[in-house]
């Protein structure tokens, strides 16, 4: 893992300085406009990292602000990157001549590119898309069921209460008889969520509520994020199952904790159609071998942002959508909510509606 993260690191501080001596190579009037305009880019990549690993020494307000503002600086980094490599590609492959140094013209062009895709993708980030899927079954239910299913809200300093509030609207705009979380509600520190009171909305929800723990539990910190479900009357569910409305509603702790047990000791291959919520969509085999009729994962946002995406696609089995191994269905979710910048290129903020049926 350490050599994993020296490798992005050194792979970050590479790509900046390249971006960096684009940015000095295409900006025009001399040394100070030069200066400026690098100073601005490397300055708004240190308030990212500032927020990253000491934004608990502000305020919550004035950490709201820095995470709004900060992590943005992550996709136009990665958009500069794109643009400064595919010019250099283009440059020395074809004949083709590129007027970047030193031209005024094309760095207003590139920044007015980038904001555009800033802006397009906060706005698409916040429209919210609702996926349905019916799964009729011979094994005996109560009655039909319509159960939402979300994952990955990561609600904190970016994501505000506000906007928790409009989620729940969302889900009781549905009558489910139930509400499962595929983990990953608290972002990376329970501190704005008790500040805010962010548990009195989950009060609100008109139907029983499960969850699991995903990996921002454990980043910030397990004992905290149990607490908080508790004072949001969330059943949070720890490699144990639960038997409700005539179902089984198992629920793995996350593959962050290495003492997780295996699938096969949380099943019995009844005759009670099960549902499966595991946050990190891993080892798909195991749900379809262990006879698990529907499996709910999120966890990978399928990257958030294109091309990242192809990245995601390339690591699991299934990074975002439908899927079937045998009888067991799956759906891996792309998240509600999202981490870092609230910005979506090329996927989408999603919740599923499931409805289960007798055959």
């Amino acid at each position: 893992m350490k050599t994993i993260l020296i490798i992005v690191l050194v792979s970050m501080l590479v790509g900046v300085a390249y971006v960096s001596w684009h940015l000095w190579r295409i900006t025009p009037c001399g040394g100070i406009a030069k200066l400026a305009v690098v100073a601005l880019f490397l300055l708004w990549m240190t308030s990212a990292f500032v927020c990253l690993f000491a934004s608990e020494r502000f305020s919550v307000p004035v950490a709201t602000v820095l995470y709004e503002v900060s992590y943005t600086w992550l996709i136009a980094f990665l958009y500069l990157l794109i643009i400064f490599a595919v010019a250099d590609v283009v440059k020395s492959l074809t004949p083709v001549s590129l007027p970047l140094d030193g031209s005024g013209k094309a760095l207003l062009a590139i920044v007015g590119t980038i904001a555009t895709i800033l802006i397009a993708g906060n706005v698409h980030y916040r429209h919210k898309y609702r996926e349905e899927l019916t799964i009729r079954t011979s094994k005996p239910i109560e009655k039909p069921l319509t159960i939402v299913f979300a994952s990955d809200l990561h609600i904190g300093y970016h994501n505000r209460r506000a906007e928790l509030a409009s989620w729940i609207n969302l889900f009781n705009a549905e009558q489910p008889d139930l509400v499962l979380i595929g983990g990953d509600i608290i972002d990376r520190s329970i501190r704005p969520l008790l500040v805010g009171e962010y548990a009195k909305e989950f009060h609100r929800l008109n139907a029983p509520i499960l969850s699991v723990l995903g990996n921002h539990e454990y980043i910030s910190g397990v004992r905290g994020a149990e607490q908080f479900f508790a004072d949001a009357n969330i059943r949070l569910l720890k490699d144990e199952s639960l038997d409700t409305l005539g179902i089984r509603v198992i629920g793995r702790n996350d593959r962050s904790n290495r003492h997780r047990k295996p699938l096969v000791e949380l099943t019995d291959r009844t005759s009670v159609f099960t549902v499966l919520l595991d946050h990190q969509p891993f080892d798909l085999q195991e749900a379809e071998e262990a006879g698990i009729d529907f499996q709910f994962s999120g966890h990978t946002h399928r990257g958030q942002v294109w091309p990242i995406s192809w990245i995601t696609d390339a690591i699991y089995e299934k990074s975002w959508g439908h899927h079937q191994r045998g009888a067991t269905r799956y759906y891996i979710s792309s998240g509600l909510g999202i981490w870092g910048p609230k910005i979506r290129i090329g996927t989408r903020s999603e919740y599923l509606i499931l409805h289960i049926v007798p055959q």
